[in-house]
């Protein structure tokens, strides 16, 4: 079946956030998001390396709204349900529709961070792929010095299948980087204080 077919929810919802495809006028707020986390991008993600307008932010967005709709890539923005502010911008990419199974992606506004949200995020993204998409495989994949990304796999009993060493450069060029792969089968909650 063609990918373009497979009819993919465009919003849903977790406990404190709403999840939703990118759309145009979602520039302003990915961009602002971006600029208070800078510094903490900075050693991990491409996109940080170069000074970004708004208005190639808001492109970035309408390319990732048509992306959605084309089924190439499927990233979502994540906001919290009280107030509608932007709290990480996250998705499903690197998918095989033919098993089918997704990597997801993920990167939270440091304003926001240390409350759970990106921990939900994934959760509820997973589940997403699981229960609408049909999944078979679901991963995270993480640079193995990134101690704060791997802990959410970690953290929601996702299964460290493997390192592969040397397996990309780190995003400033100076040194090779191992990355760790986390996958899970089955959908995936947070483990408890007693669950192993």
């Amino acid at each position: 079946m063609n990918p373009i077919l497979i009819d993919v929810p465009e919003e849903f919802e977790t406990e404190r956030l709403f999840i939703r495809i990118p759309r145009p006028g979602d520039g302003k707020a990915v961009y602002q998001a971006m600029r208070a986390s800078k510094k903490e991008l900075l050693p991990w993600m491409p996109f940080a390396q170069k000074e970004q307008t708004e208005e190639e932010t808001e492109i970035n967005i309408r390319e990732a709204h048509i992306r959605f709709l084309q089924r190439d890539d499927l990233r979502m923005l994540a906001f919290l349900k009280e107030t509608g502010e932007l709290v990480c911008s996250t998705g499903l990419h690197r998918m095989d529709w033919d098993v089918p199974k997704f990597e997801i992606g993920y990167w939270t506004d440091t304003r926001f961070s240390g409350n759970g949200y990106t921990t939900e995020v994934v959760e509820g993204l997973a589940n997403f792929a699981f229960n609408k998409l049909s999944a078979k495989r679901v991963e995270v994949r993480c640079d193995a010095k990134n101690i704060r990304s791997l802990a959410i796999p970690e953290r929601l009993g996702f299964k460290m299948e493997g390192t592969l060493r040397n397996d990309d450069v780190s995003v400033d060029g100076s040194e090779l980087r191992d990355t760790l792969i986390y996958a899970s089968t089955t959908p995936v909650k947070m483990k408890t204080f007693n669950e192993n």
